[in-house]
């Protein structure tokens, strides 16, 4: 069931996760492992892990293709040191850099590292003990009340600023547009945690970040950011050279008044970029790999315009 274009609700758990809404032994025994190659890998001594539960929407009813198996390891953070914030922080790190440096899939899941500690709430409607092999917080299927328009205006405008960040980088403004992407990243953190917090996980602040993700937005600004600043610390060619083509599209950016050819011009350039990546990102989500009978390479371009006459009322 669709639930106003914004949320799924599937009628039983996701089965290749699930057997009679037990965690598979296989999946089980391999999360584990997971897990505490992890720590080891820290070299901490003494830290033991009170539980490890696999959570969100994979362990609930709104799954999707898009979800993640996320992998929480409780921990008492007081093992460690008593200032709370330094070891939030450290663990914060610590699997930040895992996830970006691993890409471990199960049955074409993949799985999303974060260290909790043993005193911190969950904010999930789905938690599911894998030491125990028992639920925590069994997930009941249900519709929720949501207000689909509302999540979808502020998801749109979330998305125009995804995408003028990609404009900054189009436009070869790499540093402008790695400051952009990287200040929106934490304020769409900050957002899915205040509903989180709140109102739980249908809030509407998180139910806009994951119509974010399932539309392609959230890899979309993570792209724009690598992106940049890789470009950004790149050398590469007549550097003088480029260096007052920067400073040119800077002088562009002090026009004052309001220029209708010219602010013409450049809306148009947006709109005709912003058609091709959102072409892609739309053929991207298809089932369909390549070949036999999509061989050639999709064009991204927006078609031509209709004559005089044709397609109009």
């Amino acid at each position: 069931m669709n639930v106003d274009g914004v949320l799924t609700i599937n009628d039983t758990l996701e089965p290749k996760i699930w057997t009679n809404e037990t965690l598979s032994p296989q999946i089980s025994e391999r999360l584990v492992l997971i897990a505490e190659n992890f720590i080891s890998d820290l070299g901490i001594e003494g830290v033991s892990i009170n539980d490890i539960t696999f959570t969100g929407s994979l362990a609930n009813f709104n799954w999707t293709k898009f979800s993640d198996i996320d992998l929480h390891l409780i921990v008492d953070f007081q093992q460690i040191d008593e200032n709370y914030d330094l070891v939030r922080e450290y663990f914060s790190a610590k699997t930040s850099n895992w996830n970006k440096n691993h890409n471990i899939k199960i049955f074409g899941y993949e799985v999303e590292m974060y260290v909790q500690d043993s005193g911190e709430e969950h904010h999930s409607t789905g938690v599911y003990s894998i030491k125990e092999d028992t639920w925590l917080a069994k997930p009941v299927r249900k519709t929720p009340t949501i207000d689909g328009e509302a999540i979808k205006t502020k998801a749109a405008a979330f998305a125009d600023m995804i995408e003028r960040a990609e404009d900054l980088y189009d436009d070869k403004k790499f540093e402008n547009s790695h400051d952009f992407s990287v200040k929106l990243m934490k304020k769409i953190k900050k957002f899915r945690k205040s509903g989180l917090e709140s109102s739980g996980e249908y809030s509407n602040e998180n139910l806009v970040f994951k119509y974010l993700r399932n539309n392609g937005f959230i890899k979309q600004l993570h792209d724009v950011r690598n992106d940049s600043y890789d470009k950004m610390m790149s050398l590469e060619g007549n550097f003088d050279k480029k260096f007052k083509i920067y400073l040119n599209f800077e002088d562009l950016d002090q026009e004052s008044g309001f220029n209708r050819l010219n602010e013409l011009e450049k809306f148009q350039k947006k709109v005709a970029k912003r058609h091709m990546r959102m072409k892609k990102r739309l053929i991207s989500f298809g089932s369909q790999g390549p070949g036999v009978p999509y061989t050639k390479k999709p064009n991204y371009k927006r078609s031509k315009s209709s004559p005089v006459g044709f397609g109009g009322s």
